[in-house]
């Protein structure tokens, strides 16, 4: 099996996913001249691409991460902080352990971010241009409602939204990351921030995305 596969071909935008460890298929990604995609253009990619499609029946990481405060508000960061130490997370992860971003780390993530359920919640697909957290997900009103409008049409009426369990982060003696994890059709389209440990995986998906200019 190919590690990096292009799944969509161009358009404005082409995307590919990359089978191996994290750190390594963000090194393949980046080679390549592929950004880590968001969820926006995830959401954006699986409407063009339609409902039966590779990108809409499977999930990926994608580049925004979850920020977890001991007796704190979690934070969904644009930008994790895990795409800059990729391989001590992996590592860390792989030893039972918790990546912790450093303060100039956490404070530059928290300068485009959003609070983050304490719980696992459900959004209402139907109010997606409404609801906060899906509205900075996505890209805006008008690009959450038409996400939303898909995940409809795909039978979808709620979206799940999975956080790790206040418990454990309570524990913890300083804040720590997590990847998002974007899941398939299949899961509700689900948005887990509890994910990570799998950041190993020789199968592990992250999906890269390169704007594409053609010569008119």
């Amino acid at each position: 099996m190919k590690n990096l596969i292009i799944d969509v071909k161009p358009t404005r935008l082409e995307s590919a996913v990359a089978y191996t460890p994290f750190d390594k298929a963000l090194e393949n990604l980046t080679k390549k001249d592929y950004e880590i995609i968001s969820l926006s253009q995830n959401a954006q990619l699986r409407i063009q691409q339609g409902k039966y499609s590779y990108i809409s029946r499977d999930g990926n990481w994608t580049r925004e991460g979850v920020l977890y405060f001991p007796k704190g508000k979690p934070k969904l960061v644009r930008n994790s902080t895990i795409l800059e130490s990729a391989k001590e997370t992996r590592i860390s992860n792989g030893k039972g352990k918790e990546f912790y971003p450093t303060k100039k780390q956490i404070e530059k993530a928290l300068e485009d971010s959003i609070d983050f359920p304490k719980k696992n919640i459900t959004i209402p697909t139907d109010k997606f241009d409404s609801d906060a957290l899906t509205v900075y997900a996505f890209g805006g009103e008008k690009e959450a409602k038409a996400y939303g409008e898909f995940l409809r049409e795909a039978g979808i009426e709620e979206m799940p939204v999975y956080t790790m369990d206040k418990n454990y982060f309570n524990k913890q003696n300083k804040p720590f990351a997590r990847q998002m994890w974007f899941q398939d059709l299949y899961d509700k389209s689900a948005m887990s921030g509890e994910g990570c440990w799998s950041l190993g995986d020789e199968t592990a998906k992250l999906r890269g995305v390169k704007i594409i200019n053609f010569n008119i």
